[in-house]
């Protein structure tokens, strides 16, 4: 498959991006490289690999998700800036 610069300089224009005409011709260049090489790996016969979902074996390495107290509320409220009691204080946005 091989991409033109116009076809670049339309998914710029649908991105919003300000491309100039020598870094649209750059990125055509790059993106014919990679779908010429999709298109190389296309042509492999892969009808005796069995289809996966991942490279690699996962093994679940998260430890269990067990409710535990570890800080106090003061532990908490000590590290903050600026607290009104049992609250954080923080700039009002609206």
């Amino acid at each position: 498959m091989k991409i033109s610069p116009e076809e670049v300089a339309k998914v710029a224009r649908l991105a919003r991006l300000d491309l100039t005409p020598e870094k649209i011709a750059q990125y055509a260049g790059q993106l014919d490289g990679i779908l010429g090489y999709m298109d190389k790996l296309a042509e492999l016969d892969t009808s005796a690999v069995e289809p996966m979902y991942t490279p690699v074996d996962h093994v679940s390495v998260m430890r269990d998700d067990v409710a535990r107290k570890e800080y106090t509320r003061e532990d908490i409220l000590k590290n903050a800036p600026e607290t009104d009691g049992s609250f954080f204080i923080v700039p009002r946005i609206v």
